[in-house]
């Protein structure tokens, strides 16, 4: 799968490790996505966290750290679990096999944010 125009612009300020996971997981999903969002300004995380959309306001899209993803299932965006679970291994294989550690909100013992995909902090604080 070829990234659209908007997972690119998205992924401008991206950390460079996950603009790799990114590409070689689009390479190898068996369903496409759109990166939604990537590096958040201190206005927008803000905005996100009055309207209660974000749960922190130490996000780690404020250091280019993070990237939100949508599935896309039939030519449709979907929010169903199981289309996310099916990306985030994706995802999980591509940093793998490139050498990269990820944490995957879905995998949140407390609040599961499927959508949110971030480089791992103990490696990349």
């Amino acid at each position: 799968m070829v990234l659209s125009e908007r997972s690119l612009k998205a992924l401008a300020g991206v950390h460079p490790d996950l603009v790799r996971v990114v590409h070689q997981a689009a390479l190898g999903s068996p369903f496409p996505f759109i990166v939604t969002e990537g590096l958040r300004t201190i206005e927008r995380q803000r905005e996100l966290f009055a309207k209660k959309l974000s749960r922190t306001m130490k996000s780690r899209h404020l250091t280019g750290h993070a990237i939100d993803f949508v599935p896309v299932v039939d030519g449709e965006v979907t929010w169903k679990t199981p289309a996310f679970h099916v990306v985030i291994a994706a995802f999980k294989k591509a940093a793998s096999e490139i050498g990269v550690a990820v944490v995957s909100g879905g995998d949140w013992p407390s609040f599961r944010d499927y959508p949110h995909l971030e480089l791992d902090r103990k490696v990349f604080p």
